[in-house]
């Protein structure tokens, strides 16, 4: 007990009764951490998605699932995860959160970003749609090991915040997504407004921001290619 301590009358707090796990954190471009609290995920926020996986497009009130801080995955290769034969690429936009709040409005949700990064929504689509046959939760198709490979992290000052732009994904050199962001059926203002009615947001917190038609199945041995128009792009084997 230090001295300060001593003299305040304050206890030494119990020691951790197991060792806590390492922060998660997320390179910035340029250098320095970004810490990540939680990770939101949108659903089918792109139209063509939307139909090709079965739904209407229409705007109907958004949807979000998690994944874990711990599911990120930055300057790795993409293990094939076990307990699947059909794990499929989805590219994303990223937010990541400077600020957070509750209520937050909608003309002041921009004022909340730190920055932006490329993504993937790495996914077990054979276990995805157990779940959804049997109205269960998408955990385990959603949020395993390295499911969530993520670029540096852009500041707002270097990429303002982007409205339009192509976002694409090539899997060994053949273009399989390809979108704009402008495509986006909730905008990023919105989803963070629409969050924060639900959720504590808070600074660190990411936002998956949807993922444009075009997804599809990746193989062990894979080279996949991801990239958003004024952000970034990350290169990553599948292995």
């Amino acid at each position: 007990m230090s001295a300060e301590n001593e003299e305040a009358g304050a206890e030494t707090p119990e020691p951790f009764v197991i060792a806590p796990p390492p922060a998660v954190t997320v390179p910035v471009r340029g250098g320095g951490l970004f810490p990540v609290h939680r990770v939101y995920c949108i659903g089918r926020n792109y139209a063509d998605h939307a139909i090709e996986m079965g739904h209407d497009p229409s705007r109907e009130p958004p949807f979000f699932f998690q994944k874990n801080p711990d599911n990120l995955l930055f300057g790795a290769d993409f293990p094939y995860p076990p307990m699947s034969s059909d794990v499929h690429f989805e590219i994303e936009l990223v937010v990541a959160l400077g600020r957070g709040g509750v209520n937050i409005a909608e003309d002041e949700a921009l004022e909340h970003v730190w920055g932006y990064a490329v993504g993937l929504d790495m996914t077990r689509r054979d276990l995805q749609g157990e779940a959804k046959k049997m109205g269960r939760p998408w955990e385990i198709g959603k949020a395993f090991e390295h499911s969530a490979p993520i670029g540096p992290i852009e500041s707002v000052f270097e990429t303002g915040h982007p409205e339009c732009g192509v976002i694409a994904l090539d899997v060994n050199g053949t273009r399989r997504q390809e979108g704009d962001l402008a495509q986006m059926i909730w905008k990023v203002p919105e989803m963070i407004a629409y969050l924060s009615r639900f959720f504590v947001l808070a600074p660190g917190d990411l936002i998956f921001t949807g993922t444009p038609a075009g997804v599809g199945p990746v193989q062990r041995g894979d080279q996949l290619h991801a990239s958003v128009e004024g952000v970034g792009e990350i290169d990553i084997a599948v292995i």
